[in-house]
This record gives C-alpha cells, sequence and structure tokens, in this order.
C-alpha cells in the first residue's frame, strides 16, 4: 500500500489524511563482500581445480568479482583527491584470478585470493609504483609501493633515492603511514643485495636504500574486514597515507626525455 499517496489525497483509509508520512528509515548502507564470498575462497583454497571452479563460476561473478570491481570503482573515486595519476577504469584494475603457470613449477590453476593494483597512468600493469588490494579467506592485505620494478626502473629508483634519500626517509617516517602500515621486508635476502649494485658506490647514505630491489609498506587485516559497509573507505584512507611515498619513488619513472630534433639540413 503507498501511504505517501493515499496521505496527499487525503484518503481516510490511511489514517494519515492530513498528516505528514512518517519518515523513513535510514538504510543502512550494503556490505562490498558477503560472508558466501569468504567461503568461496575457502573452497577454492581446498579444491583448486578447473571443474570445481567451473561448476561455481556464478558464485564467483556474484560474491568476488562484481564486489572487488565496486570496491575498486569506490577507492578509485576517493583517489581522484590524493593520487589522480592512478585513475583507470576498474576492470584494468583488477587482477586475473587465473595464475600464470608457465614458468613456475606450481601448476595450480587458480589464486586463492581476488586481488588488485593501481599503477601509474603510463607505466605498465605491474611495474612502477603504485597502490595494491588483495582479499582472501585468510586476510585482506593492503600495500604501497614498487614491488616488482621492471629493470630500467629499478636502476632509475636506485640512481634516484642517491640523491633523494633524505627526503624518502621523512616520508618513510611520516606518523601517518607508520600508524597504519609496516615497511615491507625489503631487507631480506632475497629482496636485497648484500653488496652494492654494479656502478653503485659501496659506502654511501643512501646504499641501505639502494641495495634494495623494492620499496613499499604493507598491512594486513582481518578478512571480515572486507565484509564491513566502510572497506572501500578504509581501504582508500590507507592509500591515501602512503599516496605520498608512492608519488616519489614514481617521479624518476614519469620524467619524459626529449629527443633531441634532427636539423632539417
Amino acid at each position: 500500500m503507498n501511504l505517501k499517496k493515499l496521505a496527499t489525497t487525503g484518503t481516510k483509509q490511511s489514517g494519515f489524511a492530513g498528516k505528514k508520512p512518517p519518515a523513513k528509515a535510514a538504510q543502512q548502507p550494503r556490505a562490498y563482500f558477503a560472508p558466501e564470498g569468504l567461503r568461496f575462497l575457502r573452497g577454492l583454497a581446498r579444491n583448486n581445480d578447473r571443474d570445481w571452479f567451473n561448476q561455481r563460476k556464478p558464485v564467483y561473478e556474484a560474491e568476488i568479482k562484481r564486489p572487488m570491481l565496486a570496491v575498486i570503482e569506490a577507492v578509485t573515486g576517493a583517489m581522484m583527491d590524493f593520487a589522480p595519476g592512478h585513475v583507470r577504469a576498474p576492470e584494468s584494475i583488477m587482477m586475473r584470478i587465473y595464475r600464470d603457470t608457465r614458468f613456475s613449477a606450481n601448476k595450480l590453476p587458480y589464486k586463492t585470493h581476488v586481488a588488485a593494483w593501481w599503477v601509474h597512468d603510463g607505466l605498465r600493469k605491474t611495474s612502477g609504483a603504485g597502490f595494491y588490494l588483495h582479499v582472501s579467506a585468510k586476510q585482506v592485505e593492503i600495500a604501497a609501493g614498487a614491488f616488482m620494478p621492471e629493470t630500467e626502473q629499478l636502476l632509475a629508483i636506485r640512481r634516484f633515492l642517491m640523491e633523494h634519500h633524505q627526503e624518502y626517509r621523512k616520508l618513510a617516517q611520516a606518523r601517518g603511514l607508520r600508524r597504519l602500515f609496516t615497511e615491507d621486508e625489503g631487507h631480506e635476502r632475497s629482496t636485497r643485495l648484500t653488496r652494492a649494485p654494479k656502478g653503485f658506490p659501496a659506502e654511501h647514505p643512501a646504499a641501505e636504500l639502494y641495495r634494495q630491489k623494492r620499496w613499499g609498506f604493507g598491512a594486513l587485516l582481518a578478512s571480515e574486514m572486507a565484509t564491513q559497509p566502510d572497506f572501500a573507505k578504509t581501504v582508500a584512507d590507507y592509500f591515501r597515507a602512503a599516496a605520498p611515498l608512492v608519488a616519489l619513488l614514481n617521479r624518476p619513472l614519469l620524467v619524459k626525455v626529449e629527443r633531441p630534433r634532427k636539423p632539417l639540413f
């Protein structure tokens, strides 16, 4: 029954004749991920094969892919204020759930998480410095920095840090960043050289930085965070805190080198 219509037409049966209709209760914001989505990821971790996945692909589309794209869209909208160079279509930000097994000993066909990488415009999808989000049945991972720089980018960042190591350290020690993130384990042997790379001095104030192969920060949250209505806002708040550091790491990668013009004659 349309109470508003009855009230405005003065119909006596409504009981609201001559009165304003009651205010509608404020709607609670909807969560992005539902418990069914986390259940799907737990099942995928136990049954990582094509038959199991294909039988449940509609569940993946409804409970994983669609919510993740909605999160990406909301986060990207917020990033217009602090990282506009990373704004792009949600479909190009979301990473495939299918694993690339061509050069891996692990032949399991699917990732057991859904992820997104906000690369800077003009850089290749997983390169440069950017923002990362990862949702699994075990945890939510939020990260920001340069984690897979290409060979030329790695060299450019190292050279840049030789001259800007103080600026990097100042941003890396920012209170807002440290309150939310912990520093990436760039000091482990697998992600850090034991000696200075070729062409770099062994002794230098930036030596500890340019011996690394990756630079960034990360945070691990409970998987249930993804089922909260304010999940996208939380992710955007983390990204906002890390945005100055990401911008600094991308600075040497976004410099456009003008080619000298050839004389006409």
